[in-house]
């Protein structure tokens, strides 16, 4: 348990964040999963309009450093990669 006042404030604000980036961390994975699903529904508009408001979302937590860039970018990619293989 935190003896000091400050490291109760520390405690306070690491749990805070926590609980924001959790959240962050599921609308990362929900638009993820929104793009697959209407990748599987087998309608490329739809699916490429769900990839771009998709993408927004995956690049505005990845510039918030929730994830990596990187994992945005991959993510990114496969999606784009799985769309254009509809053809």
């Amino acid at each position: 348990m935190a003896n000091t006042k400050q490291a109760r404030k520390r405690s306070h604000q690491a749990r805070v964040r926590n609980q924001h980036n959790t959240a962050l961390r599921s609308r990362l994975r929900t638009a993820i999963k929104k793009v697959r699903k209407a990748i599987a529904g087998g309608d490329k508009a739809a699916a490429t309009a769900e990839l771009r408001a998709s993408t927004r979302v995956v690049d505005s937590i990845a510039d918030k450093k929730v994830v990596h860039k990187n994992l945005a970018a991959r993510n990114k990619s496969r999606l784009a990669a799985a769309i254009k293989a509809m053809a």
